[in-house]
């Protein structure tokens, strides 16, 4: 039997969070109907992460945990080792795995394009600046993945600029950052979030941006994206090659 699918999002006291990466599920099964893909949270939304490992135990021998998280930061360093190890402890029966975070696979800026296609239309414009919008870390590199992408974007499409920026723990604000596109020469400004779904924090940095400049338009989170799900298949494929005694890589 193949490894189950446990996939693990942040949670939302939003319940428009829990819809979108139930919807990514959804595709993930489409894409795969062979496997048994489950949704867990972290935090603030049902079920944990514990109780779905639990739900596994007895079902299934092993389980790849799938972290729905764009970046190498806090949760994916410390929360979900720490709850798969407690889950390893609890259930010496279910071998588990950890995936890697979506993060990093070049599908994920794909999907992100094609959301800023959707409100800004023509991305080969040399008149656009571009905000990409992202929660925000205490840890650096993870904020600098973020940076990365808005040098890679500016370069690919000869935009006026692009800047990232974040929502909490470090800055650029998205205020500061539409300001600093248009002191760059941009005539119109689109907003990019890099962030998987809706909630509380990308809803105050659309509001945000729409304050500070009335014309820029605000593309969609990644959510369900065909290429989201694509991404979410193959870390689990990467992270089930059985290793001796059928323990799991990952």
């Amino acid at each position: 039997m193949e490894a189950a699918l446990v996939a693990v999002a942040h949670g939302s006291r939003d319940p428009r969070s829990a819809a979108a990466v139930a919807a990514l599920m959804d595709e993930v099964r489409r894409r795969r109907p062979d496997l048994d893909v489950r949704l867990s949270f972290l935090d603030l939304s049902a079920p944990r992460l514990p109780d779905v490992l639990a739900a596994v135990d007895g079902v299934h021998d092993r389980a790849v945990v799938v972290p729905l998280l764009l970046g190498h930061a806090f949760h994916a360093r410390v929360d979900v080792p720490g709850a798969v190890a407690e889950a390893a402890r609890r259930h010496p029966g279910l071998a588990i795995g950890t995936a890697e975070v979506l993060g990093g696979d070049p599908r994920l800026e794909d999907a992100a394009l094609d959301r800023l296609a959707a409100v800004a239309g023509r991305l080969d414009d040399p008149d656009l600046g571009v905000v990409v919008a992202a929660i925000g870390s205490s840890h650096a590199p993870a904020n600098d993945a973020v940076h990365r992408i808005a040098q890679r974007w500016a370069a690919r499409f000869g935009w006026a600029a692009a800047r990232a920026a974040f929502a909490t723990a470090t800055t650029p604000t998205v205020p500061d950052a539409i300001r600093s596109v248009r002191a760059a020469g941009a005539r119109r400004v689109a907003v990019a979030p890099w962030i998987l779904a809706p909630g509380l924090l990308p809803d105050r940095m659309a509001r945000d941006a729409l304050a500070t400049d009335p014309t820029a338009v605000v593309a969609g989170p990644l959510a369900d994206h065909p290429s989201v799900a694509a991404v979410v298949a193959d870390r689990w494929a990467a992270a089930a090659v059985p290793a001796e005694r059928g323990r799991l890589v990952g």
